[in-house]
């Protein structure tokens, strides 16, 4: 019984798919390639036209392995529930239903050190298995109007009367249906994304969208309307409403991430950054690090 126990123990272990490994800095050199993962069908930052990867990220991750003399090798990652499970499955455990492969390097992670330093029940850090760092970018929230319906926007407070635009679950989502004690929910409308709400603000059903800035820039370039501009408004009640975005490598990796952030601060401080932005009409502030 007990040789019959062993053996099936050892069936079992062979069945178990097999755990990513986490390349060090100089395996990834020696392989002539850098695995970054970007999120899929994220407009303007990463995304696929005409079969072409495209995008703000996509760009930076090129300049990036270029400067450390390396291929890029793309990770297209769909968006989890949390930025927890998506830093799990692409960066220190990777997800075995999917059969995926880990990232060296992951894009668009909130730079932020409460983020960080973040603990569960157990007082444990939840990702104490990542670095975050280099900050590229600093993000806001943007609300977009139609001139030829809304002469405006001075507050928030006019969308008790003008319908806006949001994407469903989304900060701004939360926002609007909650704040002025819910004066603004029902005029708040709730699209699948950024575009169908740009779509929507085209076809006349909203007088406004809000979103990230960098999505509202993006849509506002492809829509090519004088009449769509941009507010400038506060948002009162509301919490953050300036953060930096940066990268993540596993916290075995920190050789990486100093010969990322490195390179980084290179392409921005010759420029190369702001001019990859301005390839898909967006506003580029250099992070508070770099200034």
């Amino acid at each position: 019984m007990r040789l019959l126990a062993v053996l099936i123990g050892v069936l079992w272990l062979c069945c178990q798919p097999a755990q990513a490994q986490v390349r060090s800095y100089d395996e990834l050199i020696a392989a002539g390639e850098l695995k970054v993962a970007v999120y899929k069908d994220f407009a303007p930052y990463s995304f696929e036209s005409a079969g072409k990867p495209q995008g703000v990220d996509v760009e930076l991750a090129e300049a990036l392995a270029k400067a450390l003399g390396v291929r890029l090798l793309l990770i297209w990652a769909p968006a989890g529930e949390k930025l927890d499970d998506d830093l799990r499955d692409y960066i220190w455990r990777a997800s075995a239903l999917h059969n995926q492969q880990l990232a060296d390097l992951m894009m668009r992670v909130p730079y932020d050190r409460d983020y960080a330093q973040k603990r569960n029940e157990f007082g444990e850090l939840e990702n104490g298995h990542v670095v975050m760092f280099g900050p590229y970018q600093n993000e806001q929230w943007q609300v977009a109007y139609d001139r030829r319906r809304l002469d405006k926007v001075t507050s928030v407070a006019v969308f008790e009367q003008h319908p806006i635009g949001v994407e469903v679950d989304s900060v701004p989502s939360f926002y609007l249906t909650s704040v002025f004690n819910g004066m603004l929910a029902g005029k708040t409308h709730h699209y699948p994304g950024v575009p169908q709400a740009f779509a929507a603000m085209k076809a006349g059903e909203v007088d406004a969208v809000m979103a990230m800035r960098g999505e509202i820039d993006w849509q506002v370039r492809q829509a090519a309307d004088p009449q769509v501009a941009l507010a400038q408004n506060a948002y009162p009640n509301m919490g953050k409403q300036l953060w930096e975005i940066g990268m993540a490598v596993h916290e075995s990796n920190r050789q990486l991430a100093y010969a990322v952030e490195e390179a980084l601060e290179g392409l921005i401080r010759e420029g190369s950054v702001k001019t990859i932005y301005g390839h898909y009409g967006l506003r580029y502030d250099v992070p508070e690090m770099y200034q």
